[in-house]
């Protein structure tokens, strides 16, 4: 039998020698803190039990409380608990077309749901965060803590957002990077897809270093304006108003590493549908090993002793009559 937290108990103790001393020795000290009336409505009116015994019933209690309090348990040692899931990167598109409003409120902050969303259907798998535009960078690195990852991904703003063309290059040669000892390589790209041109090379990298892709594409076929920063629509050379239309060459690119794509829509099945696609081609893998203590709780005990003398040492039992 040991303690949780035996500093407590020790704490604990000196105050409650000194109430007990307070109590049995220093009666007209409380009677000085407490008005008589007061005393009155408190003291338990009972021929059944002797104040010395409601008393000691009263010190047992709290005594109890304060054990309980401590948190007896049998420590049965540490126990191996092995953590299986995938591990994947996931990416989010921050380029300049990401402002455009054909999915409420615009096509970031659906995006940044989204990812949230795939978190969420992710609980036990490890992840990393990046963010891609012209170039791409790091958001957080492999992780299986998803509260501290959707706080990241909350945090993306239009302020991340970048009006340079994108390049799908950059964002396969980080990934090659960061997936080069998982296996197997997982890539999940959320992005409203990108031109043949802009994916020049993305395919190869990604054929080289045997990762595969599965997309979230974010968008409509109808399209909407391009905005800059202060929510002003672009204009292409020719002075037309610049749109930018979902493109689903990227989810073919998916589908050719041996991945998937969803278009995402309102609602988790979409998620849903890809995850499953996910874990139907790769199962889980053991990402690692934790220790935990393997204890037996005794608080309980103690506890219910500690009321029921109380419950006792408060009630007024009369006496049987002869």
């Amino acid at each position: 039998m040991s303690f949780v937290h035996p500093h407590f108990f020790w704490i604990m103790l000196i105050p409650f020698v000194l109430f007990v001393f307070l109590v049995l020795s220093n009666k007209e000290k409380v009677a000085r803190v407490f008005d008589e009336k007061v005393l009155e409505r408190l003291r338990v009116d009972s021929d059944a039990l002797p104040t010395k015994v409601r008393h000691l019933m009263v010190f047992v209690a709290i005594f109890f409380m304060i054990l309980a309090l401590s948190r007896p348990v049998i420590d049965k040692g540490d126990k191996i608990v092995s953590i299986q899931g995938l591990s994947l990167m996931a990416s989010i598109d921050i380029s300049g077309s990401m402002r455009s409003k054909d999915i409420y409120p615009n096509r970031l902050e659906f995006a940044k749901q989204k990812l949230i969303g795939l978190l969420k259907q992710m609980p036990t798998d490890e992840v990393g965060l990046t963010a891609f535009a012209h170039i791409s960078f790091m958001l957080a690195p492999f992780t299986s803590d998803k509260s501290t990852l959707i706080q990241i991904v909350e945090g993306v703003d239009e302020s991340y957002i970048n009006m340079a063309s994108t390049d799908f290059t950059a964002l396969g040669s980080l990934a090659a990077k960061m997936l080069e000892k998982k296996k197997p390589k997982i890539l999940v790209v959320i992005s409203d897809g990108g031109d043949k041109k802009a994916l020049e090379g993305f395919a190869d990298i990604l054929k080289e270093h045997k990762i595969t892709l599965y997309a979230i594409l974010v968008g409509t076929e109808r399209g909407a304006p391009v905005l800059d920063s202060q929510g002003k629509k672009l204009k292409t050379r020719d002075g037309s108003i610049a749109i930018t239309q979902i493109n689903k060459n990227l989810g073919e690119i998916a589908e050719q590493s041996g991945g998937a794509f969803v278009v995402a829509s309102h609602g988790n099945d979409d998620i849903k549908k890809l995850t499953s696609k996910m874990r139907a081609k790769f199962h889980d893998k053991k990402q690692g090993d934790i220790k935990i203590k393997e204890r037996v709780e005794f608080f309980v005990y103690p506890l219910m002793l500690s009321v029921l003398l109380l419950l006792i040492g408060f009630s007024s039992l009369p006496r049987k009559r002869k």
